[in-house]
């Protein structure tokens, strides 16, 4: 069983009580059309890999996602958590949920166990009305809107990637290229990230996973396979 309280946050992992620090790589880029969200998908248990399908990249409705890094019950719970509360507004208030509302909501969940934290650190992004966003959120209920965000064990590696390639003006298709460049960099560096990458795509059409033929397509084409 793991415990809260004393556990280091640092990726999607399962836990014993011995502490093992694990991690994942998770990203979110903001574009002039939309957002891209990617993740790879391995969870890991100190040296071994505990899952190699491990799911980090969430549809909570048609124009907002999340990505999860930390430990696997507590990101699994809010996911779920932020899922209802986002549909009970749609219900309450006859339109879709802002972003700037969705990530104050998580961040005040967050918040409010910040003594027993969920130990996590998520990604909110979206578009609305007032165009696209991602917000990066930690386990005491920080919330910070960017341009781009990466977390996780593998982040250093996408930064570096992000630092050099992004451009404000990017639209999604190029985000979407963007995005599997700094998980596949990750992967190669961080052992802790691996087995795959998950994308998604939101923008005006709603949200769209990437098949993973598309990106083993764009993988080939960017010579990165």
């Amino acid at each position: 069983m793991s415990q809260r309280g004393k556990l280091p946050v640092e990726g999607v992992f399962c836990m014993n009580e011995e502490l093992k620090k694990t991690g994942t790589t998770t990203v979110g880029i903001s574009c002039k059309d939309g957002v891209v969200l990617g993740t790879e998908r391995r969870a890991t248990m100190g040296t071994l890999i505990a899952h190699k399908a491990t799911k980090k990249l969430f549809l909570i409705d048609e124009h907002l996602g999340l990505t999860v890094a930390g430990l696997v019950g507590d990101a699994q719970v809010l996911a779920r958590y932020l899922e209802a509360e986002v549909n009970l507004y749609k219900l309450k208030h006859n339109r879709p949920i802002s972003l700037v509302a969705a990530s104050t909501l998580m961040a005040n969940i967050l918040s409010a166990s910040k003594y027993m934290p969920y130990w996590v650190q998520l990604i909110v992004a979206g578009v609305d009305s007032e165009g696209s966003h991602v917000y990066s959120l930690d386990a005491a209920g920080g919330s910070i809107e960017d341009e781009y965000v990466t977390t996780g064990s593998g982040s250093p590696y996408v930064y570096g990637v992000l630092e050099d390639h992004y451009q404000p003006e990017m639209n999604v298709d190029q985000a979407t290229d963007l995005a599997i460049r700094g998980i596949t960099a990750a992967m190669k560096r961080d052992s802790a990230s691996g087995e795959g990458i998950d994308i998604a795509v939101i923008d005006s059409k709603g949200f769209t996973f990437i098949s993973q033929e598309e990106i083993e397509k764009r993988k080939k084409k960017m010579k990165l396979a």
